[in-house]
């Protein structure tokens, strides 16, 4: 009887584990991307070019994303979008994305 509860209940547990895998995987990668926003519109609110920004937030954000700032009268706004493997080999991808917005500080470098 314990066998086959068993046999039952394997295939269930092994679901909820990759679940479980995949939903740490994702919010490490969001997480990653919040970082790298902020981190970029704090560069480029002190006045870095958007060549050093992008670079910055390659750095902290997950491997393959894609990076955009914008400049617009004293505010710069970056955002980071990624698309990631939840499950590793399988083609299950999901993008995760994060903005962050700043205010320029004064006397720091026109960006571009």
């Amino acid at each position: 009887m314990v066998t086959a509860e068993t046999a039952v209940v394997l295939p269930v547990l092994l679901l909820v584990l990759a679940g479980a895998v995949a939903a740490v995987t994702v919010v490490g990668a969001q997480l990653r991307c919040v970082d790298a926003a902020r981190e970029g519109a704090r560069a480029a609110a002190r006045g870095e070019d958007v060549a050093t920004v992008t670079a910055l937030v390659e750095k902290a954000a997950p491997e393959g994303a894609v990076t955009s700032v914008s400049v617009v009268a004293d505010e710069v706004s970056v955002s980071v979008v990624a698309e990631i493997a939840a499950l590793g080999p399988v083609p299950l991808r999901v993008e995760v994305s994060a903005a962050a917005v700043a205010v320029r500080e004064p006397g720091g470098a026109e960006s571009g």
